[in-house]
């Protein structure tokens, strides 16, 4: 199944990753939310599997998490869900949930049930570069990337996590959790820069990106960029009729970055 690779994603330029959390309001709405990003241009997907204690989320997120546990969404229900989604989507799809959810699920079924739906990668924001290979060890042996974070604060640490990162590297563009913000001061350019010297692959960067403008900057200078509790916030907002919303949102976002 695994014949995508997450390179996909960039090899036509910069890339643009939208960020659903599964099951909120419901999972059918969730996979018609998907089909609309992948139409309105989105380049590849990542979708939340939610947690009672998302550390690294924002109160958007976290509201998205906690309607989506309430709604009696389960890991099971959305491995199903991307079995369906697989029938119609070829672009590359990661997800992005935390460490607990694996153990609870056991690593090994894991990673062999994203092998066999059709997933390229895990981006676990509670697992230290350090602690890493518990995971890593697993998940690749069944061609899953375990996608690497790098923050502002890794300083000293950028060019070692770069030089095994796999995938992509997911660059978060300010301290804290994620959530919209009006501005972007982390000298990004500055990041990727170390970066590319020591590995070609790609950047995609996110936290608090909200605008075609500020998307269109970030991937100026990364390969790409990630956009996530702005998405959230339209689902909350439309409900079962985000699709359409999310689709138009996603489009001017994705036009910005491809231009």
């Amino acid at each position: 199944m695994n014949k995508i690779n997450i390179a996909d994603a960039f090899s036509k330029g910069k890339a643009f990753i939208p960020f659903i959390t599964c099951g909120d309001p419901n999972l059918e709405t969730t996979k018609e939310v998907v089909y609309s990003a992948v139409e309105a241009g989105a380049n590849l997907i990542e979708l939340g599997i939610p947690f009672s204690d998302p550390t690294a989320e924002g109160v958007t997120i976290q509201g998205a998490n906690e309607r989506a546990l309430k709604g009696g969404v389960t890991t099971d229900k959305i491995f199903h869900m991307v079995e369906e989604i697989r029938e119609k989507v070829s672009i590359p799809m990661v997800f992005m949930t935390y460490a607990n959810v694996l153990y609870s699920y056991g690593i090994e079924k894991f990673a062999k049930k994203c092998e066999s739906v059709g997933i390229q990668g895990v981006i676990l924001p509670d697992v230290p570069y350090e602690e890493k290979e518990e995971f890593d060890s697993v998940l690749s042996v069944h061609g899953v990337d375990l996608i690497s974070l790098i923050a502002p604060t890794s300083e000293d640490r950028i060019t070692e996590i770069a030089s095994e990162a796999k995938g992509f590297i997911y660059l978060v563009s300010s301290l804290g959790v994620t959530g919209v913000r009006s501005s972007i001061t982390t000298d990004i350019g500055a990041i990727c820069k170390k970066i590319k010297s020591v590995t070609d692959v790609p950047v995609g960067v996110g936290f608090g990106i909200s605008t075609p403008e500020q998307a269109a900057k970030m991937a100026s200078t990364a390969d790409g960029a990630i956009v996530g509790s702005a998405i959230i916030k339209i689902i909350e907002k439309e409900g079962e009729n985000a699709p359409k919303h999310v689709g138009e949102y996603i489009k001017s976002m994705a036009d910005a970055v491809h231009a």
